[in-house]
């Protein structure tokens, strides 16, 4: 079991490359539709995984060493095949938009919080937001989270309707899909104190600092 996160990503990265590949090819929508449905479980659940059945630390395998920089490749990727896919095949208005949104704002914001570009609070420089203001740094992190997940809603929104399955069908999914996404909504909410493993142990630094402080005063 403690293997399933990593074939959970690995999974992901997979579905996310044939996404690309099917964006290119002119696949049908029900094709992309079930391939980011899928890929898409796989990231809420690999997680999880990973907390429930950890390695031992002196069994850790070596590739783990990347595991977090390979989740974030598997996790770009697979919201690049969604829009390339919404772009190319559905509505090119509504992709390009996201497009916009992905690089141009979310490539400032990887800057300005990490001071580069995929970064984590476990690898930023001294000088970007997160070493400068933590608790600023860790709110937008969260804004960016639900623009997000709005974004993935709204792109498989339109992928889903441009299917060919009867409206009714159309309309059960959607509301299922509706019905994930507030859950992935409030479970982030309820991720506010997990930004990352590291960002745990950077504000139990900062929590010390404060009250450290508190007693000199």
């Amino acid at each position: 079991m403690r293997y399933l996160a990593d074939l959970l990503t690995l999974s992901r990265f997979i579905l996310s490359i044939i996404l690309i590949i099917i964006s290119f090819t002119g696949s049908p929508a029900e094709n992309a539709f079930i391939i980011f449905l899928t890929a898409e479980l796989t990231d809420t659940f690999d997680g999880t995984c990973a907390r429930k059945w950890p390695f031992p630390k002196n069994k850790t395998p070596k590739y783990r060493k990347y595991a977090a920089q390979f989740d974030i490749v598997s996790d770009v990727l697979l919201a690049a095949g969604q829009v390339l896919f919404c772009t190319l095949q559905v509505n090119w208005i509504v992709g390009l938009i996201v497009i916009i949104y992905y690089t141009v704002i979310c490539g400032i914001l990887e800057i300005i919080l990490y001071g580069k570009l995929f970064g984590h609070p476990d690898n930023c420089t001294k000088n970007s937001l997160t070493n400068r203001n933590f608790p600023l740094a860790k709110k937008i992190v969260l804004t960016r989270r639900y623009l997000y997940t709005i974004c993935l809603g709204v792109v498989n929104a339109f992928i889903l309707f441009a299917t060919s399955w009867p409206m009714p069908v159309k309309i059960g999914l959607f509301i299922f899909g509706c019905s994930i996404f507030v859950f992935i909504w409030f479970f982030l909410r309820q991720r506010r104190k997990h930004v990352s493993r590291d960002a745990v142990e950077i504000e139990k630094q900062l929590a010390s600092s404060a009250k450290s402080h508190k007693k000199t005063k």
